[in-house]
């Protein structure tokens, strides 16, 4: 391996340059990623399926008589406190793309109610907000899913569902959930077998519109001894309009979201409307608006706790919240963590200055 050129391995074939990299994601964890190589002048494309940025911070619009509404179904919230992350929030902040969630968290269990205090953010007008601001420099190409990593006689070769080539790349790196990034990194299966190691659950998520306020105490709650993990009034959060009435995001735990991961979302909205009547005493208000939304892939209940992996020989690496605390905050610093080895890979191969 010290002569440069190793047959299979794309990363160390032609050693004398980097330039090109793919990045397999468009959640916070790609971004960041992309964002950060694409600032030290390397040639980077982003390629999402999803019709746009974000991933997991997803907001879902509608259209009410009075109200255009909008529900963070996904995450709910962030923190920062790590320096990096924190700088970072800061200017979504000053642009407009974040603001301070001042609304009252509590416990809910068997004890009762207690309070959960802290600093937390969220997206304006929603949470997409930050990651498309992330997503302007780095333009990714959404609608794309990626099913394959092979090596080619030029570096690694992304295809599509359909076998189609979607071009050459030095390096790639894969910020999609653990289980599907697990074929994408066959290629190197010391870390295909390290990603399988993250184990992630499912989680459904119901989105409610009331047409009056509920009049709780609180906007958004920690669940336990119950299907719901995690209750919150949407419409509190700033940058929102629920019009005369409130919008609520339900989420199912994990462990009840994964035993019905396949059932009917009619069901679903059945099952956790009722559990959130009995847990906040709301009675028989009808909602005006009910949908349900089921990610696959959402919350990581074994992570690896490194923050991304990465092989230099190969020059394929992956990152996301699964690799780093299963928070946006992870996965913005892990997808930090992986552009920094494929930069200081990249002095390596050819002394270019990080």
């Amino acid at each position: 391996m010290g002569d440069g050129t190793v047959i299979g391995f794309p990363g160390r074939s032609g050693r004398g340059g980097i330039s090109r990299v793919a990045v397999i994601g468009a959640g916070l964890s790609g971004l960041a990623c992309a964002e950060r190589l694409a600032g030290r002048g390397l040639d980077v494309t982003v390629f999402d399926k999803g019709r746009a940025p974000g991933g997991r911070m997803a907001t879902r619009r509608t259209d009410a008589e009075d109200a255009t509404l909008r529900f963070d179904h996904g995450a709910q919230y962030f923190t920062a406190r790590d320096p990096r992350f924190r700088s970072r929030v800061e200017d979504w902040v000053a642009r407009g793309a974040a603001a301070p969630w001042a609304g009252r968290i509590v416990r809910i269990g068997a004890g009762g109610i207690e309070e959960s205090p802290g600093e937390r953010f969220v997206g304006t007008p929603g949470m997409t907000a930050p990651a498309r601001l992330l997503a302007e420099s780095v333009a990714p190409r959404s609608g794309v899913r990626v099913a394959e990593v092979v090596p080619g006689s030029d570096g690694w070769r992304l295809r599509d569902e359909a076998g189609r080539d979607l071009g050459s790349y030095d390096r790639v790196a894969v910020a999609v959930p653990s289980p599907q990034a697990v074929p994408l990194l066959a290629e190197a299966p010391d870390l295909a077998s390290a990603a399988a190691e993250a184990v992630m659950a499912g989680c459904w998520s119901v989105l409610a519109r009331f047409p009056q306020p509920l009049g709780l105490d609180y906007d958004g709650a920690f669940v336990t001894d119950s299907p719901l993990s995690w209750i919150a009034c949407d419409s509190s959060k700033p940058g929102r309009d629920a019009g005369r009435g409130e919008t609520w995001v339900l989420h199912g735990s994990p462990a009840w979201s994964q035993r019905h991961i396949e059932d009917d979302p009619a069901g679903v909205i059945d099952r956790l409307t009722a559990a959130f009547r009995d847990l906040a005493g709301v009675g028989p208000v009808e909602a005006g608006y009910l949908a349900a939304h089921r990610w696959r892939f959402s919350i990581p209940i074994q992570g690896l706790d490194q923050d991304c992996l990465y092989d230099p020989e190969r020059g394929l690496g992956a990152c996301g919240d699964w690799c780093l605390g299963g928070r946006v905050e992870g996965a913005f610093l892990s997808g930090l963590a992986l552009a920094d080895r494929i930069l200081a890979d990249r002095v390596l191969a050819e002394g270019s200055p990080v």
